[in-house]
């Protein structure tokens, strides 16, 4: 034989399919006519597309290997046009130039499933301290029938006849460059390289069916609006019967009649009227760890707030909770029997107010004091 295609390409005879393709795509880059106009170059690319169509299909490689012309048998077309042997395998000149590698074979029917969600509302306490809580989900699953095969039982999958298992078929045209193959899925298997002549009557030949279930799911202590729980597997199956994606329970806290939630903390507003806070008292509050009595200290304010430490929610990561601050709001009275107007006027005589002047902080003016420093721009 006249030419040597290992040569060509620069490999061993005992090279393996991985190192041609290789050596082929690293000489395509080099000597393709776009990148290099030189006429000796595009000979030699040629070459290296004659050689890469021999070495890389098993069957010229082992006529080749035997003294024989693989491309006379398989019809000259390499050795007349040049290009059109290595366009046989134009998806690797692509490979050489963008990195793109075709997915060559037929593709599997047996894909994983996608994840799946669902929202699951809990009350304070079960955030707070955790719980369990059984749930109905609606997936897919593996169809009993026919196992996740698609095939009615006592049937099964056939060699398709158009690409004969390949899931490709491939065709032939021409252009300035010489002859062009391109390969495109299997119209009539879609590209599986099978088809199921006889569908599974129950699930239509996916290989799976939807179903309801109940799921018991551990609420971890500390949970708030938002957090993602994930259940490995537990999502949909996959066509073909493959594996499972992922069930995520997305929590929703509902809101609580007294406590408002800010993180860890627990926040509570409790109302008293003046005479219990300028005397102080107890006063009973249910907390999520069950009744307990709330100090006011004579002369509390309206606004201060009486801290209850380890009385709020559990922290999620770490240990301990956080806290549970009572807000005081000091409630004045907006109607008085007159022996009650009388007790208070007495009082505010004894102490000196009957005409209290109002004291004004920094930054607090009155209105016609705001007014003016409006008209004079201040």
């Amino acid at each position: 034989m006249a030419t040597d295609y290992y040569s060509v390409l620069g490999v061993g005879r005992d090279a393996s399919q991985d190192q041609i393709k290789k050596a082929f795509r690293r000489l395509a880059r080099e000597l393709h006519p776009d990148v290099n106009p030189d006429p000796k170059t595009q000979e030699r690319f040629k070459e290296i597309n004659a050689a890469y169509e021999v070495l890389s299909d098993p069957q010229k490689k082992q006529v080749y290997d035997l003294g024989g012309d693989p491309l006379s048998q398989a019809g000259g077309a390499g050795g007349a046009g040049g290009f059109g042997a290595g366009f046989g395998n134009f998806s690797d000149i692509m490979d050489a130039f963008f990195g793109t590698a075709s997915q060559r074979g037929p593709r599997s029917r047996t894909r994983r499933g996608q994840d799946a969600m669902i929202r699951l509302d809990i009350e304070l306490n079960e955030a707070a301290f955790g719980t369990t809580k059984d749930i109905q989900v609606d997936t897919a699953v593996v169809c009993t029938t026919c196992s996740g095969e698609g095939a009615a039982p006592g049937t099964s999958a056939q060699t398709c006849d158009m690409c004969r298992g390949r899931g490709e078929v491939s065709q032939v045209t021409r252009s300035f460059l010489g002859q062009v193959m391109t390969s495109r899925p299997c119209p009539q298997c879609q590209g599986f390289g099978t088809v199921v002549p006889t569908p599974c009557p129950e699930c239509a030949g996916d290989g799976r069916v939807r179903s309801r279930r109940t799921l018991t799911v551990k609420i971890p202590a500390g949970v708030d609006n938002g957090t993602r729980i994930q259940l490995a597997g537990e999502g949909e199956v996959g066509p073909g019967g493959g594996p499972a994606g992922d069930l995520y329970v997305e929590i929703h806290e509902l809101a609580h009649p007294v406590f408002q939630r800010r993180g860890d903390d627990l926040h509570c507003t409790v109302t008293i009227p003046m005479t219990a806070a300028a005397l102080g008292t107890k006063c009973p509050l249910e907390t999520l760890d069950g009744v307990e009595e709330i100090d006011v200290r004579p002369g509390t304010q309206s606004g201060q707030s009486i801290p209850l430490h380890g009385r709020g929610v559990t922290h999620l990561r770490g240990n301990g909770r956080g806290d549970l601050i009572v807000h005081v709001e000091v409630q004045t009275p907006s109607k008085l029997e007159p022996e009650q107007e009388e007790l208070l006027r007495r009082l505010a005589k004894l102490r000196g107010e009957e005409r209290p002047q109002g004291q004004f902080q920094p930054g607090q003016q009155g209105l016609f004091s705001r007014l003016k420093d409006a008209f004079n721009g201040r």
